[in-house]
């Protein structure tokens, strides 16, 4: 089944993006506190990290790439779907900035943003996705998208599920 997903993502770079290798997963179990359910995402913008709460006091910490300045958002939502190797659309804004962009790019290739998996956030555009652009994580380099390193966001994918609570914060 062929899955075109139509949501803000990845800033793209003129011409075709090649695969790097994948640098090792990252995901550190920490210290956290919060007012935050077992199972929640939070996405701490500033921090550009994004965190899997496990219980009261700990959760998996994976490092981001987070929504470029005009980009950024705030908010609770909720994963409404999960995809792995999706096909992209690029929407308007993104076609504005990249008018030669075809319209729908294919799942599982170098020039597909969505990198490895994908998982869809209810209420607008966005998605939590993996990279094929390694080198952006730590940034603000996204049209609003979460991005992951491919083994983190496949490591997130299996502990979620859909309806799975996401906050995102400025902090």
């Amino acid at each position: 089944m062929r899955l075109t997903m139509m949501f803000a993502a990845a800033s793209l770079i003129t011409g075709a993006l090649l695969a790097a290798p994948q640098a090792e997963a990252r995901p550190d179990v920490v210290a956290f506190r919060g007012d935050y359910s077992p199972g929640t995402i939070v996405v701490k913008t500033r921090e550009r990290r994004l965190y899997y709460v496990i219980d009261e006091q700990h959760a998996v910490r994976y490092p981001v790439g987070v929504g470029k300045v005009g980009k950024q958002w705030s908010g609770i939502t909720r994963i409404d779907g999960k995809y792995r190797e999706p096909a992209w659309s690029p929407p308007a804004d993104v076609r504005r900035d990249n008018p030669d962009m075809p319209n729908v790019i294919p799942g599982g290739t170098p020039q597909n943003p969505m990198g490895a998996a994908a998982m869809t956030l209810a209420g607008g555009e966005y998605a939590i996705h993996g990279t094929n652009r390694p080198q952006s994580i730590g940034g603000y380099v996204s049209y609003g998208c979460v991005r992951m390193y491919n083994d983190d966001v496949t490591d997130l994918f299996q502990r979620v599920k859909v309806g799975t609570t996401v906050v995102v914060t400025a902090r």
